[in-house]
């Protein structure tokens, strides 16, 4: 299904050739070979093909593997009486507007060109090579060479089509735009070293293309068994690769020995809250030490109201005092900030994660299917229909989890020092709200670790306030539902 015939729509297609000394092909993809054997392609049995012009022979076996993997082994005989030198020449393309050819192949991706690497990737002497779809065609191209192996492909959301040359010999690489009256073509090309072939004398060359998913096992058993350098690249693991490839290979181990990934996201944020823990503690107990501070504070804005130097002044004052460094308690939320990225990168480009269910989510890395319009999936219509009405859907297409997320937000919130200006505590409180409207749109397994962050959270920041001897939101909330039934 990535693959599609020349003659078809949204055309995409690669194949091996051969150019002379001369420069030309000696075959192309109008030319007709001659089955031999059987004339069927499977994982089972390979093709075996057979063309002969311009006094080379060439006998080709094209094999497949279950993951994709097309080798090309060709057999060179020359036929005439004077010496050749034949080149490997490996071609893919890519054909019509990137915007239409992209939803053929993977639906929606148009829209996902901001948040994931659509178009050239490639390894080539080590280094790593993009450039986006937009870009080939508007004729932005690449055109290098690598004498330590490499590959080069077009990659979309979760597919790949490469071309991988013999890795013991150098190569180049080029790409091109062609135009045709009503066709756009985007072409990648490697070539490789002249081989000679000698009077009567035969070569083997063995070349390959890879066209499917880009599944991180798959793509590392390629890497390994055939030494293609940093073939798991292929993913677009983004600016925080440092953090999300290890994030990943730690979620598929807690994902094989849990046997859910639902499971593997949940054991994995306790592992990160076991290790930002003493960041924690320090930010929390900062944060109890601050929250005693509020009746001084007070005082303090009251007494200089109409002096506001002054009361900056005296407000820092009594922070020298106390010990109590303000900005303490922002160091988790800056820690976790590209912890969040990472994560968001990960579910949303990994194959691993699509269509991977826990508990209502049937995808973990799609939004929460739940909605208040359809009172979370009681009423016998789609949650997706409901998220479909304008503005409206906004609002009662909001599900579970982002809802979760806002109450537990809230309930981190109670437990902090509010801000004494009156007009930033509205803002700071209102923030639950946005962000349930936010997370509203982001991968279920995204909302689904922040809001057991959140719970996890709460937990820990309550003992910590309590052992500082600080009377929390809850506290007073307990006290005045039940303050009359704990002195009777």
């Amino acid at each position: 299904m990535l693959f599609r015939p020349e003659a078809s729509e949204n055309a995409y297609y690669a194949s091996w050739f051969w150019l002379t000394e001369q420069g030309t092909a000696l075959m192309g993809l109008g030319d007709e070979w001659t089955v031999v054997g059987e004339p069927t392609l499977s994982t089972d049995a390979p093709l075996q093909l057979r063309i002969e012009k311009d006094g080379i022979r060439v006998d080709r076996e094209i094999g497949l593997d279950e993951d994709y993997l097309f080798t090309f082994t060709d057999t060179l005989t020359n036929t005439g009486q004077t010496e050749r030198l034949m080149r490997p020449y490996g071609s893919i393309r890519r054909h019509g507007e990137w915007k239409d050819f992209l939803d053929a192949a993977t639906p929606n991706a148009s829209k996902d060109r901001g948040l994931v690497h659509l178009g050239l990737v490639g390894i080539l002497d080590g280094g790593l090579t993009k450039r986006s779809y937009s870009k080939l065609q508007k004729g932005e191209g690449v055109n290098k060479s690598s004498d330590e192996g490499g590959w080069i492909g077009l990659t979309d959301k979760y597919w790949l089509g490469a071309l991988i040359p013999s890795q013991d010999l150098p190569f180049s690489t080029a790409s091109e735009r062609r135009t045709r009256v009503d066709d756009t073509i985007i072409e990648l090309r490697t070539v490789g070293t002249e081989l000679v072939l000698p009077p009567g004398g035969s070569i083997t060359s063995v070349n390959h293309v890879f066209g499917g998913a880009k599944t991180v096992d798959v793509l590392r058993k390629y890497q390994d068994s055939m030494g293609l350098p940093r073939f798991i690249d292929a993913i677009d693991w983004g600016m925080f690769y440092f953090l999300t490839k290890p994030f990943f290979f730690a979620l598929l181990w807690l994902n094989n020995q849990l046997g859910a990934f639902g499971l593997a996201i949940l054991a994995f944020t306790v592992i990160v809250k076991v290790v930002l823990f003493p960041l924690y503690n320090r930010s929390y107990a900062a944060m109890a030490r601050m929250k005693k501070l509020q009746e001084p504070m007070k005082d303090i804005q009251e007494r200089f109201a109409a002096d506001p130097q002054r009361r900056q002044q005296e407000i820092l004052k009594l922070y020298r005092d106390e010990k109590v460094n303000p900005v303490a308690g922002c160091l988790p939320i800056l820690m976790t900030m590209p912890i969040f990225f990472a994560l968001y990168k990960l579910l949303f480009v990994t194959i691993e994660m699509r269509h991977e269910n826990f508990l209502w989510l049937k995808d973990l890395s799609a939004p929460d299917p739940t909605a208040i319009g359809n009172l979370f999936g009681i009423l016998p219509f789609a949650a997706e229909t409901v998220k479909n009405i304008p503005l409206l859907g906004l609002i009662i297409g909001i599900g579970i989890l982002p809802i979760l997320y806002g109450v537990t937000m809230f309930a981190l919130q109670s437990l902090s020092t509010p801000p004494p200006d009156p007009m930033q505590r509205r803002i700071i409180m209102s923030l639950p709200i946005v962000f349930t409207f936010v997370f509203g749109g982001l991968a279920g397994g995204l909302v689904m670790y922040w809001v057991w962050n959140n719970v996890l959270s709460i937990g820990q920041q309550y003992i910590i306030m309590r052992r500082n001897g600080v009377e929390t939101e809850f506290d007073k909330f307990i006290a005045r539902r039940f303050g009359n039934q704990s002195e009777a």
